[in-house]
């Protein structure tokens, strides 16, 4: 599993380094083009060109910072660094979407006359690019969020140039030159509707809150359903990274020995494992024969899952 999981790394590592030269180089292209057909559809789509370029930046930067083994300082390994740079990068984003809005409102005032052919000569190799690049991150983008934020920044970008190319027609075929600004604020709503869930998903995880698509409630009952234990109590989950999650938590158990609480163990980790992807455990066991005793005799067992500790 770690060899295959390592191979699939290596070709996550390649796409993003070769993906990020071609949208560099496509958005002096595209910024260069619109100019010359005075389109600000053209430059807002050279603008959310180069957010992408830099949301593969550092996609690649944290790809290769994750990739780290954990050390004496960071003893969860740089999980987060991928999380923090999606969180970046839609902050930039967002910045940008408001001086599409800016200019697009400008425009709208005072329609400029803008040159379609080389609209959608544009429009045409960015979504070839786009749709390119997308396909090279299909797979990765299920496991980690720092991939998936960059390709939903293409999959933005390959709307918008469908956008243009439709604007494009439309202008060559009515002369409506207001089509350009209009767009224009389009792809500015684009950019904030792709922004917004990345924002979410990486403050939640920043904040240490539970991770997409659990329950704690669900959590705490199927660790009840696990033979030997009677309760479940103080139990956090959170994230370390975007595919990587951890829980700490006391289990109320009977006054058994170490090779039954053992079993116990094991049983809860191989369900948190299979059933929530939760690899990173810190069981605490209380004995209920202890806990109710006067004297107080409750000796706290700690232990983790040795298998998934990085």
């Amino acid at each position: 599993m770690h060899t295959h999981t390592h191979q699939n790394g290596g070709g996550t590592g390649t796409a993003l380094r070769w993906s990020l030269v071609a949208t560099f180089a496509f958005v002096a292209i595209e910024t260069a083009a619109g100019i010359q057909a005075h389109s600000l559809a053209l430059l807002s789509d050279a603008g959310h060109n180069f957010t992408d370029a830099l949301a593969l930046l550092l996609a690649w930067i944290a790809f290769y910072l994750q990739s780290k083994p954990a050390d004496e300082s960071k003893t969860y390994g740089y999980h987060r660094a991928g999380v923090l740079s999606a969180f970046v990068n839609a902050l930039t984003l967002l910045a940008l979407s408001a001086w599409i809005f800016y200019e697009s409102a400008l425009r709208l005032r005072r329609p400029e006359p803008v040159n379609e052919t080389i609209m959608l000569a544009m429009a045409g190799l960015g979504l070839l690019l786009n749709g390119g690049i997308m396909w090279a991150l299909r797979s990765a983008r299920h496991r980690d969020i720092n991939v998936r934020s960059a390709f939903v920044h293409m999959l933005g970008d390959a709307l918008g140039s469908v956008g243009i190319i439709a604007g494009a027609i439309i202008i060559r075929q009515t002369g409506w030159n207001v089509v350009d600004p209009i767009l224009s604020a389009l792809i500015g709503g684009l950019i904030v509707w792709t922004a917004l869930d990345i924002v979410r998903e990486s403050l939640n995880i920043l904040l240490e809150g539970l991770p997409r698509g659990l329950r704690l409630n669900d959590v705490t009952e199927a660790m009840r359903s696990v033979d030997g234990v009677l309760d479940v109590h103080d139990l956090h989950i959170w994230s370390l990274g975007s595919s990587a999650h951890a829980l700490s938590c006391h289990v109320l158990i009977n006054d058994v020995p170490p090779s039954a609480s053992d079993r116990i163990l094991r049983g809860l980790n191989h369900m948190l494992e299979e059933r929530f992807h939760i690899g990173h455990t810190t069981v605490q066991f209380e004995h209920v024969g202890c806990r109710i005793s006067e004297n107080g005799c409750a000796i706290p067992v700690s232990m983790e899952h040795p298998e998934h500790s990085h």
